[in-house]
């Protein structure tokens, strides 16, 4: 099965190539890793899309390329409906025009976060994205799905995750661990915002429940709605709860203090309860703890550390 991943070189893409090139279903010559320039979100046109998929035929392409800085989406909003939704559409208009099934990655910041019923957003919730990057993302969703049903033949499938880290760095955790050091080295406290709760999601975990949605025919199982998909690590935590995690791993000792989301200033407003109801994979077996993923990927944030 011949799987392209657009933004193949970002967090989830490289994941998404890695696990793809050990799943048996995609043969000897692995997956179609589409990155800049080949596929730019800026000045990307349906002809440009249309133009790689005649030259690598996928039958499949995940779409996870997409503007993750979601304070800068929020201090150019239409850069982001441009970058996340119009792009996301114009990769849809022409895969569906070609038959070819479509994956896009999406974030839970498509739900408002102002749940407080304590359960994780379910895939059919409605949606009501309080900033720009969820609103652009809400846009992509949209258009895929309207591609999905202007043609036939061709399923589509919305992943929604949340909090991710992982390779190549610069992700919450480094983020944390920094800011930590900062912080012991000037004998002061580090302050993490601690009533915004989520689930952090290690980028290997996700793609590898990806790649068993896919081998199991269940990611695009068929035309017409998108199937929708929650892909998360288990369990949730606060901000500061995961920042106490990393601490721990790095060994580092500094006070910590709780403030609360709405004194942390800054140019966007994620949402306060990101927590997602977890999609049940074919095999049964949820996506192991938050807790569990970051321990094995807590070596590399040392690694990191060490070389300063």
């Amino acid at each position: 099965m011949r799987v392209a991943v657009t933004g193949a070189t970002g967090r989830l893409g490289r994941a998404l190539v890695e696990a793809l090139e050990e799943a048996p279903f995609t043969g000897p010559l692995g997956p179609v890793p589409w990155s800049r320039p080949e596929l730019d979100l800026d000045g990307l046109t349906a002809a440009t899309v249309a133009a790689l998929i005649d030259r690598d035929r996928p039958e499949l392409v995940i779409h996870a390329a997409a503007w993750t800085d979601v304070d800068g989406c929020a201090r150019d909003p239409a850069l982001a409906e441009r970058r996340n939704g119009i792009a996301a559409g114009l990769v849809a208009q022409a895969c569906s025009s070609r038959g070819v099934a479509l994956a896009l990655v999406s974030t839970n910041e498509v739900f408002d976060g102002r749940r407080t019923d304590g359960t994780g957003y379910r895939p059919r919730d409605e949606r009501s994205p309080g900033n720009a990057y969820g609103l652009s993302k809400r846009l992509a969703e949209d258009l895929v799905a309207a591609a999905g049903a202007s043609h036939e033949g061709a399923p589509t499938a919305i992943v929604r995750t949340a909090w991710l880290h992982g390779p190549p760095g610069n992700d919450f955790p480094e983020k944390i661990a920094r800011a930590a050091l900062r912080a012991r080295a000037a004998g002061e406290t580090l302050r993490v915002v601690g009533d915004e709760v989520g689930t952090p999601t290690w980028t290997p975990d996700l793609a590898e429940a990806i790649v068993e949605l896919i081998a199991e025919d269940a990611l695009c199982p068929a035309p017409g709605p998108p199937a929708v998909h929650h892909l998360v690590n288990a369990g949730r935590t606060s901000r500061a709860g995961w920042a106490r995690e990393v601490l721990r791993a790095a060994r580092i000792e500094v006070p910590l203090e709780e403030i609360p989301l709405a004194s942390w200033s800054r140019d966007s407003h994620p949402p306060a309860w990101a927590v997602l109801e977890p999609t049940p994979l074919p095999s049964g077996t949820p996506m192991r703890d938050w807790r569990e993923a970051f321990a094995h990927a807590a070596p590399a944030l040392l690694r990191t550390l060490a070389r300063g």
